[in-house]
């Protein structure tokens, strides 16, 4: 008999929604205009809602924050081994410059393009973590 973990249904919807976050990325790509600075903040977002995944499915509650790295510390010693950290970081920013105006940078193609694979690469190592029962 396989036991459920009791915050099973929860981990889901935490896949679910960073999967819609990339679902989000791939529209815009086929886009005849594409808003880069809206393709670097789904790439963030999906980062974040894997880790915030991730950490539920360890039984440790989210803080209500985008930082990717205060996540990424929150998660238990050699969970994610071999993973490089500099992807949050390079994520981080867009949680504001993606969705803010401000005195930052337009965000050009290949930047979007290098966070899309930060994301994928997030949502990779992150998936072969997570319970199989888990994964949308």
């Amino acid at each position: 008999m396989t036991v459920r973990p009791k915050n099973e249904d929860l981990v889901r919807a935490w896949v679910l929604k960073a999967e819609h976050d990339l679902l989000n990325i791939e529209n815009n790509l086929v886009a005849r205009e594409i808003p880069w600075d809206t393709v670097v903040f789904h790439a963030q977002q999906c980062g974040e809602k894997y880790l915030k995944a991730l950490l539920v499915s360890r039984q440790i509650d989210p803080p209500k924050i985008h930082d990717l790295t205060e996540l990424y510390a929150l998660l238990p010693d050699g969970l994610l081994a071999d993973f490089n950290a500099r992807l949050l970081e390079e994520l981080n920013p867009y949680s504001i410059e993606g969705r803010y105006p401000g005195v930052w940078e337009p965000v050009e193609q290949g930047e979007a393009l290098r966070a899309v694979e930060a994301a994928k690469t997030i949502r990779r190592v992150i998936r072969r973590v997570l319970p199989s029962t888990c994964i949308a």
